[in-house]
């Protein structure tokens, strides 16, 4: 694992102390292309139902594979989205958050903020872009928010995790890409069962995260190694 140096002064003398990426070089030559095409396919579907209020196609006939789900399923779905409301997202990021600091790890508590707030931000610009409406027109639906939040917050930690265990280019990116799709299909589900979102607005959040994430672990990594004092290349 390639790590960079963060300076200490002490008594005159300057230490190093190694601290990990948060964007793992073992990431780095796949998510940056992934990225890209993540951002290609958000364009794409928010120009295809751009101030659209009703479902497409694609929506329909998934929408009527996972209509008449039970109690039971429906309380699965009303769990995984309180995880994406203000207060459970709050609640993730609070313990992660702490959990860095209590690890001395500032860098990654850093992304895990930024990361999350980045996504968020862009859902809702991209929403008030898009005007794509759900159930009034006051609802507006495109990207999924609550699907963008999850999906970012599962890429950082298996992110941080592919750093801190090393993780070769297999093992890392099949860590970081399962995570990101299994936290982005679980809460794209709920959304969509809920009735909360199309299932197109489930896939543009997925997206989303996939193209902000990588874009900020890199832009965190790059501006701490600047304070740090560590010359560019």
């Amino acid at each position: 694992m390639v790590e960079d140096l963060t300076r200490h002064t002490r008594g005159g003398r300057t230490a190093g102390r190694p601290v990990p990426a948060v964007l793992p070089p073992s990431a780095r030559a796949w998510l940056g292309p992934v990225a890209v095409l993540a951002a290609l396919v958000v364009a794409g579907l928010g120009v295809l139902y751009a101030g659209d209020s009703g479902p497409g196609g694609v929506d329909a006939r998934v929408w009527a594979a996972v209509d008449g789900a039970g109690p039971a399923w429906r309380r699965v779905a009303l769990a995984t989205d309180l995880l994406g409301e203000p207060v459970g997202a709050a609640a993730l990021i609070c313990v992660t958050v702490a959990g860095c600091l209590v690890r001395r790890t500032p860098r990654a508590a850093v992304l895990v903020v930024a990361g999350a707030g980045l996504t968020v931000g862009t859902t809702r610009l991209l929403k008030s872009l898009v005007g794509r409406t759900i159930h009034g027109d006051d609802n507006l639906s495109y990207p999924s928010g609550h699907t963008a939040f999850l999906t970012a917050f599962a890429l950082v930690l298996a992110l941080l995790a592919t750093g801190r265990l090393g993780l070769g280019r297999v093992a890392g990116t099949s860590l970081v890409f399962g995570a990101g799709l299994a936290a982005g299909a679980a809460m794209g589900w709920a959304q969509v069962a809920l009735g909360a979102h199309y299932p197109t607005d489930a896939v543009g959040g997925w997206c989303t995260a996939l193209a902000v994430i990588p874009a900020t672990a890199w832009l965190v990594d790059r501006t701490a190694d600047r304070l740090g004092g560590r010359p560019d290349g």
